[in-house]
């Protein structure tokens, strides 16, 4: 969401035009909501809102518990009831259950179509990758130029395992995949891992077909001044976070620190969803009197959290294939210009990224002892200054505004 309507709000900069076409918010059902936002698309800009049909206030009624998040994070450990939901979601609702939307979407399209409207492109973003179809569809019908932009990965996703494919059901969703990315005029990925990831299933496909366009950070959501605290070392997490981030070892690494050095203050905070496995992983750690944990906030109020902390905290997943994954938070945490301790694989996407910006390094998820002796210096560097910002930045190039104009060049090429 955050992609797509940072690239609404600063196409009109490079002289392209765009309609959205996007669901009726009380038509739908989502895990969170943040109406905030809605003042970030520009005045002139053509919003159609439709209906949707889709199966989730069903799922709630049914269960009693709210829409899951992506990857379920916010289900824990499954019981016979989710299992068997899962498997309903994944072999009978394909690619996804928010595949009811597309009649209404493309019926908004032929509408204006048939007013005599006329676009250069089309853009589709995803996930959901049922949102892709609609694509597919009009390039089908109308031969309209496409551009997919995958966010993440499809069939290789993660938590795809949990989702209880049968043979079938995993050949169709592979067969749109492969229709997707054979028949769109440009693919968008958002780490050079996922790029590979795709050529790697379609190697007869032209690599320039594939364009790495990051997420990024708004310049205008980072206008306020970076306030660390004074009294503590905070360690700030915004998103959601779940036991598969494998935190466990930093979780012990910062009690060890915080032990080492008790002149330093340390303090942990989480904002948004919290898995009760990784609560639980918190306590065991002893760290509970130290952690705050936060609800879900807007994004204004997510950014001067990041502006107030010390340190920030982010995680790769320990799945599969997880070298491409590029959370879009990274890019809002290099632009608070803090330290960020990322646990992740070494060499991955992540990595390179925070590298390449002087703002940290992997910490890879076993490796105990180049956790402590990053905290360490950390800690060494408060006690001198308790302000720890970068001397410099070096982030400029992921501007969401200067990647709007990637994607208004890349639109350009296809005519």
């Amino acid at each position: 969401m955050q992609r797509c309507l940072k690239f609404v709000k600063h196409l009109g900069h490079f002289n392209v035009e765009p309609t959205v076409i996007t669901v009726d918010a009380d038509q739908g059902t989502y895990p969170v909501r943040d109406e905030s936002l809605q003042a970030e698309v520009p005045a002139g800009v053509r919003v159609i809102r439709t209906k949707t049909s889709e199966p989730f206030e069903s799922y709630k009624k049914l269960t009693g518990r709210a829409v899951p998040y992506g990857g379920f994070a916010n289900e824990g450990k499954p019981g016979l009831m989710q299992k068997a939901l899962r498997f309903v979601r994944g072999n009978l609702f394909i690619p996804d259950p928010r595949r009811g939307w597309n009649r209404h979407a493309l019926a908004a399209v032929e509408k204006l179509l048939a007013a005599g409207e006329q676009f250069d492109a089309v853009l589709t973003s995803s996930p959901p990758h049922s949102t892709q179809l609609i694509g597919l569809e009009l390039k089908k019908r109308h031969g309209l130029r496409w551009l997919a932009d995958m966010r993440d990965p499809w069939t290789d996703i993660y938590y795809y395992k949990d989702l209880h494919h049968t043979p079938l059901a995993s050949w169709l969703d592979a067969r749109y995949e492969c229709q997707v990315l054979t028949q769109a005029d440009a693919v968008l990925v958002t780490s050079p891992e996922t790029k590979r990831l795709f050529l790697a299933k379609l190697p007869e496909l032209p690599s320039a077909k594939f364009h790495v366009l990051p997420n990024g950070y708004d310049e205008s959501d980072f206008k306020g001044a970076s306030c660390p605290p004074a009294d503590c070392l905070r360690i700030t997490h915004t998103g959601t976070i779940t036991e598969l981030y494998h935190i466990d070892n930093l979780l012990k690494a910062v009690t060890t620190c915080a032990a080492a050095h008790p002149e330093v203050p340390f303090r942990l905070r989480f904002v948004g969803q919290v898995s009760a496995q990784l609560r639980g992983q918190i306590e065991q750690a002893g760290l509970l009197p130290i952690t705050e944990f936060i609800a879900f906030v807007p994004h204004d109020k997510s950014v001067e959290y990041l502006l107030e902390s010390s340190v920030l905290l982010m995680a790769i997943p320990d799945v599969p294939r997880n070298f491409g994954i590029l959370p879009g938070k990274v890019f809002e945490y290099l632009a608070a210009n803090k330290p960020i301790l990322c646990v992740g694989p070494a060499g991955s996407d992540a990595d390179n990224l925070l590298q390449e910006c002087g703002a940290g390094q992997a910490l890879p998820y076993a490796d105990t002892a180049l956790m402590q002796q990053t905290l360490d210096a950390l800690a060494i560097q408060w006690r001198s200054n308790p302000n720890l910002d970068l001397p410099a930045v070096s982030h400029s190039r992921y501007s969401r505004r200067g990647l709007a104009g990637e994607l208004a060049s890349i639109a350009a090429a296809l005519q």
